[in-house]
């Protein structure tokens, strides 16, 4: 009886995971072994013919200047995570306490997370305008006679998309980063306090500690999500101007859906699933030294 009981079980749970996982197998691994199929391969979208090319493409992304372009513009995207994360700590800190409006501020910040990337893209496009933007108008109020053109020129476009994404993603992780700190007892702040600890000795020796391994998380998604993203970046900017925002998921993007070459696209996606897998290792391997559980 105790047999049959554990089977009915096993099928119960294979019955409620079997959906996501027919999803999984249908729309990410398929996909995935096609895509290392044609990574070795000339296909054209709407081109019947394929024929095998080896290793030409994998060259062909080497050789290419614009990769390079895409993967230092991705670096410096990536740069905006630990910024982020910085910033959602102070402010998950400074909420958790006894503040005025408290739970409205916390959906204040949390909100630009859930709204639509097209509308996010909107108003930054309105904020950024070099000429009649909000931002430039107050730097001009400040002194500043020759503001920076954010998105309109090279030199700042990087910056500004950083900025637009370290606004986007403080919320979701001030959200996370509060569930961490509530969840610390107050028994150890309460002797930090009586030993004398300064509030920002309580932050550094206690809090910070204890909130590692939310951090760790919150770096390897946000890595890996940052990583991925070209919605934003593409509404925006399109990868402009003069490929100064193009990131190396925008790159894939522009080379099968602009000149429909799956093949050639299909190795520079592998190319950044070998960096994902890179940066995410690195992280699995330096957190033995700085996360405590």
């Amino acid at each position: 009886m105790g047999k049959s009981w554990l089977k009915r079980q096993s099928l119960l749970g294979y019955a409620f995971i079997g959906p996501n996982m027919l999803g999984v197998l249908m729309f990410f691994i398929i996909p995935a072994i096609y895509s290392f199929y044609l990574m070795f391969t000339d296909y054209r979208f709407m081109n019947p013919e394929i024929h095998f090319v080896g290793f030409d493409n994998i060259t062909r992304m080497l050789g290419d200047e614009l990769f390079y372009v895409a993967l230092r513009n991705t670096v410096v995207f990536l740069l905006s995570v630990p910024v982020s994360i910085m910033l959602a700590f102070l402010v998950a800190a400074a909420l958790n306490k006894s503040v005025y409006w408290k739970k409205t501020l916390r959906a204040l910040y949390f909100m630009p997370y859930i709204t639509s990337g097209v509308a996010v893209a909107f108003v930054w496009m309105l904020l950024f305008q070099p000429t009649d933007g909000p931002i430039n108008g107050f730097l001009r109020s400040l002194g500043i006679s020759n503001p920076p053109g954010w998105l309109s020129t090279t030199d700042t476009s990087m910056l500004a998309i950083d900025i637009i994404w370290i606004w986007f993603m403080l919320g979701y992780n001030m959200i996370i980063y509060l569930a961490a700190l509530q969840e610390i007892p107050e028994e150890l702040l309460e002797a930090a306090k009586i030993d004398g600890a300064k509030p920002w000795q309580i932050i550094r020796r206690v809090i910070w500690p204890l909130v590692s391994p939310t951090t760790f998380l919150l770096l390897v998604t946000g890595l890996i999500m940052s990583i991925k993203t070209f919605g934003i970046i593409q509404a925006i900017t399109q990868g402009g101007p003069g490929n100064s925002t193009t990131v190396l998921s925008l790159f894939i993007y522009q080379n099968a859906f602009r000149y429909y070459e799956m093949g050639y696209a299909s190795a520079i996606s592998w190319a950044l699933f070998a960096i994902i897998l890179a940066f995410t290792a690195l992280q699995w391997i330096g957190q033995k030294r700085w996360v405590h559980y």
